[in-house]
């Protein structure tokens, strides 16, 4: 009897038997489930927060900060020094030959949220550039207008202005002991900014009674213009500071939190794992003792111990991966598409809002760990049906 024949025809009749054996075999589906569930749920938080920080830079954008910081938050820029990092080759310019970028100042402003009136805080962004959309064209108004410089007026971002209290169009949060007032909702494609508040920056420096900024965001003039830009920034002496493309800041804050959440959801479903494999273990062993007279038989009539420890690893990785389609199922529906905040953004200052996003890579990595759970949990007790001996086994008939 040819090898393969003999593994389809006993891996088919173990599978014909599982109905039979439905209450153990649910042990193994149900642990697997909650294995894959847990880490489909948390890697989840993980990619959309990744995500959000990515699509917020863009690789044609170049962030200046000072030199020992690693974030915006921990940056300060002089006053004196903004003119000399606006005048620093490899800028591109508008119509009117102006430096395309925003000296920028962060607050962390407390509102309270929407859902249940607790205080949560948020960013407000002083921006300087008086050609905002042209330095950021990702983000666009979607109600409203843009705010005014010198004014007390402020743009909110979409997931912002549907989170917090007083930030719809015409609302009037306090800032810095100031009322300001909303004169447009904007969409930045789901970066970190639709979390944000956006206003002049000079009258938020007034209102904190700041003098210092955190950042400068310029636009690059083409290729090779960042390596122009930073030559001249970082020979300056009257200057201490760092210079990286956008993308890359916002990529390197994305991989601190993701590894975090990472970290934290592969050690989870480490240790469920563990425990589904005792489990898939603990019912495997017993299909094994149920079925020693089937498979002794099988083994009297010819069919080889390869067979029957295919079949019962087989077995155990089918009932693993129905556990990994029901857990991926779970989180799919509870999880995919909602909308969370994670005091994530620009080192900690405030919450940034996301969506979850449970899609094909994440599948696929649930669907591995349920094969692995299988595999370890039906490979012993396959190794034991196989050993079997086919006498003994024959005299319980």
């Amino acid at each position: 009897m040819k090898l393969m024949t003999q593994l389809l025809a006993v891996s088919s009749i173990s599978l014909r038997s599982l109905p039979s054996r439905a209450a153990s075999s649910a042990v193994i589906v149900i642990g697997t489930a909650g294995v894959v569930a847990v880490l489909l749920s948390v890697l989840a938080l993980a990619t959309g927060l990744s995500g959000a920080l990515s699509s917020t830079g863009s690789p044609d954008r170049a962030i200046v900060l000072h030199a020992q910081a690693t974030n915006e938050v921990g940056s300060t820029l002089a006053h004196d020094s903004i003119a000399t990092i606006l005048d620093a080759p490899g800028i591109a310019q508008d119509a009117a030959h102006r430096a395309i970028g925003s000296a920028e100042a962060l607050a962390s402003v407390n509102l309270p949220r929407l859902d249940n009136g607790k205080l949560s805080s948020l960013i407000l962004r002083g921006v300087s550039s008086a050609e905002l959309l042209q330095l950021r064209p990702e983000l666009h108004l979607v109600k409203g207008r843009m705010f005014e410089s010198g004014l007390r007026e402020i743009i909110v971002g979409k997931e912002a202005s549907e989170r917090y209290a007083n930030l719809g169009l015409g609302g009037q949060p306090n800032f810095g002991g100031n009322q300001w007032t909303v004169v447009g909702i904007f969409d930045s494609g789901g970066g970190a900014h639709d979390s944000e508040v956006l206003g002049d920056a000079d009258t938020a420096l007034a209102a904190y009674q700041r003098t210092t900024y955190n950042s400068v965001i310029v636009k690059l003039a083409g290729p090779g213009a960042l390596e122009k830009l930073r030559a001249a920034l970082l020979h300056d002496p009257t200057l201490s500071v760092e210079v990286n493309l956008e993308s890359a800041y916002y990529e390197r804050q994305s991989q601190t939190f993701a590894s975090f959440l990472t970290i934290i959801a592969r050690s989870i479903s480490t240790i469920m794992a563990i425990g589904a494999v005792f489990a898939a273990l603990n019912t495997m062993y017993s299909a094994v003792s149920t079925r020693s007279v089937e498979i002794a038989t099988l083994r009297a009539i010819g069919y080889g111990a390869g067979g029957v420890v295919v079949s019962v690893i087989v077995e155990a990785l089918v009932l693993s991966l129905l556990g990994a389609v029901a857990g991926a199922g779970l989180a799919w529906a509870v999880f995919d598409g909602n909308t969370v905040s994670s005091l994530a953004s620009n080192g900690g200052l405030a919450q940034i809002v996301f969506h979850l996003h449970i899609g094909a890579a994440l599948f696929t990595l649930g669907i591995v760990w349920a094969c692995v759970v299988g595999l370890i949990g039906g490979l012993l007790p396959a190794i034991r049906a196989a050993r079997i001996p086919v006498a003994l086994a024959l005299r319980a008939i």
